[in-house]
């Protein structure tokens, strides 16, 4: 597998691809979620601990006033632009906003793990180094 960074461990993804496509930091594969934004308990391919790593909700706040930024923005221009009616914005940014917000949230959880397992990152007072 080719890395997108010359300081990514050889056989390793680069922290940008493995977010992208929900790759496994340790070996690659395509086994960090098991569901749409929950991480699997472990790799399938090389057994790595996946519920070692602690994500939090770091991620969603951040991308929700992103998101919700973007979102507003665009609808306020579509409204003095164009003064579509009421249902026009909530077929079109209902699904917009779900899905930036899932998405995104899935890309910005799967790089923070493999930026801590890479940085070798573990809770706070434990002395598993």
């Amino acid at each position: 597998m080719q890395s997108g960074s010359p300081d990514t461990p050889k056989g390793q993804p680069a922290i940008g691809e493995a977010a992208l496509f929900g790759l496994c930091p340790n070996c690659g594969a395509r086994t960090l979620f098991s569901g749409l934004t929950s991480f699997a308990p472990r790799c399938r391919a090389c057994g790595l601990d996946l519920g070692q790593f602690n994500v939090g909700d770091g991620p969603a706040a951040f991308l929700i006033l992103i998101v919700g930024a973007v979102v507003v923005g665009l609808a306020a221009w579509l409204q003095v632009s164009v003064e579509p009616p009421w249902w026009v914005h909530v077929l079109l940014w209902l699904p917009i906003s779900i899905a930036l917000t899932l998405g995104g949230l899935r890309m910005a959880k799967a790089a923070l793990l493999v930026s801590e397992n890479r940085n070798k990152a573990r809770e706070a007072g434990s002395n598993d180094l």
